[in-house]
């Protein structure tokens, strides 16, 4: 069994909780929170299996890695404190575990990482010989191993189209749905995530992956951008009242361009509520979905829905980036220290869980 942590009890680490219990090769040693009101309870409880796990939230990070687990998951959030993430998860590293984390943006793509991501992570691999996977859904499996799995179906590729579509209402993390992404914000505020370059700082890495998998050439990547406002005032269940005339969906995208035309292509849909933005692109049912469209012939296009606490289709996509890299631990154990990215990685059968179901 491997000894693993898992760093962080909220959207992902409550949905990490749950894939390290069920999964018949890992064992849960530890789990980290810094909220002290989490602090010595029962780790089943925080995970919403209702029942416990025998093993009770602690906030002494030196502590937890000196019993030197052989792998982590992080799940504390990197996208309002990408410096302090880095930091965690070489430390990690460095005490000899192997690392899954979404966290880290620059380091999906870690062969064109920023020196300043790469090179702390590299500095803790020599140190200590632990590894590192950062891998997600979108940016993630829904970008990279599904739509390089469905473009092998076509005779001719012409274009890959990867959509997410969602209805952020259902996203449990209020501070980046208003502030990073900017819903129920004036349309004059900029919100972060939508910065120019920012986009693909943190998909145009998967953009590269796919263009390397199918060995293609970049000419260069690119973005759109566009905002939509509220027609109507309107109250969601998670978040609150978001006013008329504000922020209510956003679609963007960030294009790979080969022979001066965008072939591979990274779309977001993403709205407050379904009334904003009607004539965009809706999922077929329920609040999210992400799709894949291989423009060729044939044409191909899967949808995958998820869903996880309660039907909810957020959480069923955080739940599907915890199963690819809970998913990973065990291959990267047994391979030798380094860095790793999603064309390492491979993404197999559910070997050993079908059918079962942990005690």
């Amino acid at each position: 069994m491997i000894r693993t942590v898992v760093w962080g009890t909220g959207n992902v680490g409550r949905a990490a909780i749950r894939a390290v219990d069920a999964h018949p090769g890992l064992e849960l040693a530890a789990v980290l929170v810094s909220d002290p009101a989490k602090v010595g309870r029962d780790a089943g409880r925080l995970a919403g299996l209702g029942r416990d796990l025998g093993v009770v939230a602690d906030d002494d990070v030196g502590a937890v890695l000196d019993g030197r687990p052989e792998a982590v998951v992080y799940a504390a959030s990197g996208d309002t404190r990408p410096d302090g993430a880095l930091a965690d998860v070489a430390r990690a590293v460095a005490a000899g575990a192997v690392v899954v984390t979404p966290a880290l943006y620059p380091l999906y793509d870690q062969r064109n990482a920023p020196p300043e991501f790469r090179d702390p992570v590299l500095a803790a691999v020599a140190e200590g010989g632990g590894s590192l996977f950062v891998s997600g859904v979108d940016p993630g499996w829904g970008n990279d191993v599904l739509p390089l799995l469905v473009s092998g179906l076509g005779a001719t590729v012409d274009a890959i189209r990867c959509q997410e579509i969602f209805d952020y209402s259902t996203y449990e993390q209020e501070e980046s749905v208003r502030e990073l992404v900017g819903m129920g914000r004036p349309l004059d505020y900029e919100p972060p995530m939508l910065w120019p370059s920012v986009p693909t700082m943190i998909w145009g890495g998967q953009i590269r992956l796919m263009a390397r998998a199918l060995g293609a050439e970049l000419d260069e990547i690119r973005e759109t951008m566009e905002r939509r406002p509220l027609e109507a005032t309107v109250k969601t269940r998670t978040m609150g009242v978001f006013e008329a005339g504000t922020q209510g969906a956003i679609r963007f995208e960030v294009q790979g361009i080969v022979g001066g035309e965008p072939r591979i292509v990274i779309e977001h849909v993403t709205r407050i509520h379904p009334s904003c933005a009607p004539d965009w692109p809706v999922p077929p049912d329920g609040a999210g979905a992400h799709r894949v469209i291989v423009e060729g012939s044939p044409r191909i296009e899967v949808t995958v829905a998820a869903t996880d606490e309660g039907e909810n289709r957020s959480a069923g996509g955080n739940a599907t980036a915890v199963g690819r890299l809970v998913g990973a631990i065990d291959w990267l154990v047994a391979a030798e220290p380094g860095l790793y990215d999603a064309l390492d990685v491979p993404l197999r059968p559910a070997v050993g869980k079908l059918g079962r179901r942990p005690r």
